[in-house]
């Protein structure tokens, strides 16, 4: 394993989770990496911090003027060199083995697009005992059913999906990216918890209404994947009903045990 993991981090008034979170990439076992952060204009001392991380690998872009997570992925993926391209969002935390585990899966079993479990943690970084997982093999239609997939576990090889880019929409644009990928290369899951997601967060899509959410999908669907009114409604509404299936198989809570 020697290929170079390119990975994806757009980051927007992370100020005080970014350092923890750039710490779990300097962790990392798998040394060959290169960290793409291409920050919206933040109004924190984001840059500051990231700034005094003295690492050549760690590489720090800004936007011109306020864009969204949609533009900042769509330049970090214009940046990358690696053949692995790997997401990251500035709040969230790998396990030190992640990138090497995910990379060894992925030879071993000839696979271009992949995911791992993670556990949820609060706003403070406490473990809330939950751990999400996902179906072992996503097809395309299984994408578009649901997002299975946490941002912060995915990772894809370049030479066989080759450059990303999507529309410019405000919520989901992981997911956006997702339904492309998944158009190339079925997605598998590697059954390890490898990584931490913060849950709660001002302004994270966690945070929002159902309301929202539910016009946050539907505009993927008609904007992002250019489909019809009609055929984003249906998936719109498929994607409800998946969700809710996610809560029940793939949720698990250690208290509920």
């Amino acid at each position: 394993m020697s290929d170079l993991v390119s990975i994806i981090m757009p980051s927007y008034n992370t100020a005080q989770y970014i350092e923890k979170t750039i710490e779990s990439v300097l962790e990392q076992t798998y040394t060959n990496w290169e960290l793409i952060i291409v920050d919206d204009c933040s109004s924190d001392n984001t840059e500051k911090i990231v700034k005094g991380i003295k690492d050549e690998r760690i590489k720090f872009f800004r936007n011109e003027r306020n864009s969204g997570a949609a533009i900042s992925r769509n330049w970090a993926l214009q940046l990358a060199k690696g053949r692995w391209i790997a997401f990251l969002d500035s709040d969230d935390i790998w396990f030190p083995e992640k990138l090497e585990k995910q990379i060894s899966f992925m030879e071993d079993n000839n696979i271009g697009f992949s995911y791992t479990n993670y556990e949820i943690i609060d706003e403070s970084g406490k473990e809330q005992g939950i751990k999400v997982t996902g179906p072992k093999r996503i097809t395309k239609q299984g994408m578009f059913n649901y997002c299975w997939l946490g941002c912060l576990t995915v990772m894809y090889d370049s030479k066989i999906i080759g450059l990303i880019q999507i529309e410019d929409i405000k919520k989901n644009n992981d997911y956006a990216m997702w339904l492309k990928v998944c158009k190339k290369a079925n997605c598998y899951l590697l059954d390890e918890v490898l990584a931490k997601y913060r849950k709660g967060r001002v302004g994270s899509i966690s945070t929002h209404s159902y309301k929202k959410l539910i016009i946050w999908h539907y505009r993927l669907y008609r904007i992002a994947e250019k489909e019809n009114i009609l055929l984003s409604v249906i998936n719109t509404m498929r994607n409800i009903v998946f969700g809710i299936y996610k809560k029940i198989r793939y949720i698990e809570v250690e208290n509920e045990k």
